[in-house]
Order: structure tokens, then sequence, then C-alpha cells
């Protein structure tokens, strides 16, 4: 989350992000000063419409009901501000749980386009040792979906993609003027004016956040073109989930869903349900029970959940999803090894994997000869809407997620019947030592691909 503002941190957002697809957002996490929509659980036989005319006529707003989740719980939209308003509705008796509808947006900073060299995949120091898994395995029918801004056209990944699906509910923040449909098309997440996205928030240009994650996950190999993935044969499902102004729990939560083949409301079934999950996005506070009833779904249908640990240097017990059980929450190491200076830290890592630090070129033109040390994936040179393909290196715990990711793609494709928990075992058991610094706490090491597949 390296590059984004104090405001932008404190939201639910991507953690693997592009340029500046951090648009800051509302510091507050209580629903009522950020969206104005709840989540809210209600007990089996409650009267829900009784429960919201009550509790909205004591604080003189009204509590509409605009959908059910597939976790059983539904969206409450309340037709103005009033302090308290959340802690009632969590506080009666045929009330589960409340909780904000938190916004979601991506947070990393991309740096200057530089050449295709991929260190993270095969320095000594601090890549994943890639090359050598490769070898024994390509991620060959492994479907990975990719919960985050879309798909762009890009001929290094249009050949590795499945259907995907556009979660995005609200149809301003979707750009498509529908909102959810069938086509995870990436808009793009531009804001023209400062505040545009709450107060703090700053204009930006899109970021094609999705289309740079899946590059790392699933770029195409011995192509002739760009970049290599991860998992160079496995195939991308884009979920989208992320427009402008970000995206909301209860949208993510429905995608985590319906990406492992659950059933959600309205919506027709995944035909090719995701066996890894990916998710480089994520906000402060602690993992809503929203988030840990799709997550524990997803897991149940045998999907492995890979997540971003966050880029605001702090603990990563404070952010969710990061927070979330029966995931496997990845942090970011630099070029030399040593935890990278936005990335988040604590008990809550699992692994840790290249998320790169960007330093921008002082040669001349022209006369550069070592690459950056950002991550190199497949990018769109839109500056609002989808340009042409392009590519580009972007730093951030949104960066390293993939690369487990596609690890996990790795994995299964060599042992199919290995379980969402085995995968986390296995990634844990078989990395290296972190090469450099760590402060805070990085996981069990750097995640280690050839090490790790061999183990299988």
């Amino acid at each position: 989350m390296a590059g984004t503002t104090a405001a932008a941190l404190a939201a639910t957002t991507a953690l693997a992000a592009p340029v500046s697809a951090a648009p800051a957002a509302p510091a507050s996490t209580t629903g009522d000063a950020s969206t104005g929509q709840y989540i809210v659980k209600f007990r089996d036989g409650a009267n829900r419409a009784a429960a919201l005319r009550q509790t909205g006529g004591r604080f003189g707003v009204s509590l509409t009901e605009t959908r059910q989740l597939a976790t059983g719980a539904h969206v409450i939209r309340a037709g103005g501000r009033a302090s308290g308003l959340l802690q009632a509705l969590a506080a009666r008796g045929d009330v589960e749980y409340a909780e904000p509808d938190a916004p979601m947006y991506a947070l990393s900073t991309p740096n200057d386009p530089s050449y295709p060299q991929q260190w993270h995949y095969y320095e000594a120091t601090a890549g994943i040792n890639a090359p050598t898994a490769w070898d024994t395995t390509t991620g060959t029918g492994v479907v990975v979906a990719v919960l985050d801004t879309g798909r762009t056209a890009h001929p290094d990944l249009d050949g590795n993609t499945v259907a995907g699906y556009d979660f995005i509910s609200t149809s301003s923040n979707a750009r498509d003027g529908n909102g959810r449909d069938a086509n995870p098309q990436d808009e793009g997440d531009w804001n023209a004016t400062d505040g545009e996205c709450g107060t703090g928030s700053k204009a930006k240009n899109s970021s094609w956040h999705g289309t740079h994650v899946a590059g790392t996950i699933a770029a195409s190999s011995n192509n002739g073109v760009g970049v290599a993935g991860v998992a160079p044969n496995a195939r991308i499902q884009h979920v989208r989930v992320l427009g402008k102004c970000g995206g909301s729990t209860s949208d993510i939560a429905d995608a985590i869903i319906w990406a492992s083949g659950g059933s959600v409301l309205g919506i027709a079934a995944n035909p090719t349900p995701a066996k890894v999950i990916n998710m480089s996005l994520g906000g402060s506070g602690s993992c809503s029970r929203t988030y840990q009833r799709a997550i524990d779904s997803a897991v149940k249908r045998g999907a492995a959940v890979v997540v971003s640990a966050g880029n605001s240097n702090a603990d990563a017990s404070g952010f969710s999803p990061a927070s979330c059980a029966n995931v496997v929450t990845v942090g970011a190491l630099d070029r030399e090894g040593n935890r990278a200076f936005y990335s988040n830290y604590g008990t809550r890592v699992d692994v840790s994997a290249p998320g790169g630090e960007v330093r921008r070129d002082t040669d001349p033109p022209g006369t550069r000869t070592t690459p950056e040390n950002g991550v190199l994936s497949t990018m769109n040179a839109g500056t609002t809407t989808p340009g042409s393909p392009s590519y580009t290196e972007y730093m951030g715990t949104s960066m390293s997620a993939p690369h487990v990711a596609g690890l996990a793609a790795l994995m299964l494709a060599k042992r199919p019947t290995l379980t969402p928990s085995g995968v986390e075992s296995a990634l844990k058991a078989n990395v290296r030592p972190i090469p450099g610094s760590c402060s805070g706490g990085c996981g069990t090491g750097l995640v280690d691909a050839a090490a790790t597949v061999a183990a299988l």
C-alpha cells in the first residue's frame, strides 16, 4: 500500500493495486460515515420488515432491504446517517449480527515501465525459484479466480482466460450502466476530481489492477510475447469486485462464494469453479463475519484462498481479509529479501513472496543496464478507459499474493486431490529463510516453488 494516503489505508482495499488504484476513502469503518450501508444477519423466523421499521423509526431514518447475500445475511441501506444506528441493529434480539458494508479499494503503487526482467521468479536472493518447478508442473487444468478490477484484453492473458462475472452491484461504480452482469470487463477505476470517493480521496487514472495481478498468476509463456506467469498454463477467471471508488464487502462476499462454485441468488452457477481464489485487496478492521462465512464456504468446496497482508507497515491482525481464518496471508519482500517498507507483518502472515520496492531509474535515457525492483506484469495503457495492452512494474502485497496463488495452481496441477489446508501446510513447510531482515513477523519464510512442488 505504499504511496497511498492514510485515509485509503483505513478503508478495505485491494492490496496489490497498480498506479493510483488506491483511491482515498473515508477513514470510518462504522458504516454510518462511509457508505450508509450495512450487512445484517437476522435470526431464523425474524420479521425483517418490522425490525427495520422499528429500528429506523427510533433514529428517524428509513432502512431498506436491498438484497440477500449468499451467506444468508441481508444488505440494508439507510436513508440517512444517525449515530448509534448500527449498534442498535446489532443489539436486537432478532439479529445475529450487524456490521458495516465496508468499502474496498486497490492499494499499491506502480513505477515506470522497465525491461521485461522478472527477477522475482529466478533471482537467487529473493526470487521464488520458479524455473525448476516448471520442469514438473505449469498449472495445467487449474482455474484461479482473480477477485479484482476485472479483465482487459491482453495477448499474454486472453488464451488463458475462462468466463468470469461482474459482481459490482452499483451501476455508477461499475461504469457499465447495469450493475451485476456476466461481463467482467474492467471499465476503469479512475476518479476525475479530488473528494469524489470520500473525504481525502484524490483524482487518479485507472489502475488496471486486475490485469496486473492476473499476469503474475498465469501470463502465457513460450509465446514470444511479453512476460510469463507463475502458472503459465493455469486458467484465469476474472471476477470483478472493484470499480470506481473501490468495492463493497457484500459484493466481494458473494463473489467468493460464486467463484468457488457456490450459489448466489439471481446469478447463474459458475461453470468453471476455481480451485484457487486470489484477493489482492483489503482494508482496516479485523475479519468480519461476512468475510469469514464466505471464505469458510469457499474452503469447504475445496478452494484455497490467498490474500494480501496489506501495505500499511502495520500488524496484519488489524486488516481484513488478511486477519481472516482459513486463508493464506502473504507479506511482501523487496529485491534484497527484506520485508518491504510498506508490507504488513505479524502472526497473521503465513508466508512472504516478492512484492518489490520501486526505485526510479536515474541513468540517462537509453543507458540503463539493470531492471527496476518492482514486479513486472501485464498492464493496459489506457489512462481512464481501456487502451492497448502493455507491461509495467508495480509494488505491493497485491503483487506478492499472486505469486503464491500461482504457486498453489502449480501444486494443484501436480496433485489435484490437495485440500486447501494441504496447500497452506505445504506452502508454509517448504519455504526458505527470509534472505534479508524482517521486523514484526513475515510468516514461515519466502515461498520456494521448486521445494514446494518437489515435496508433493
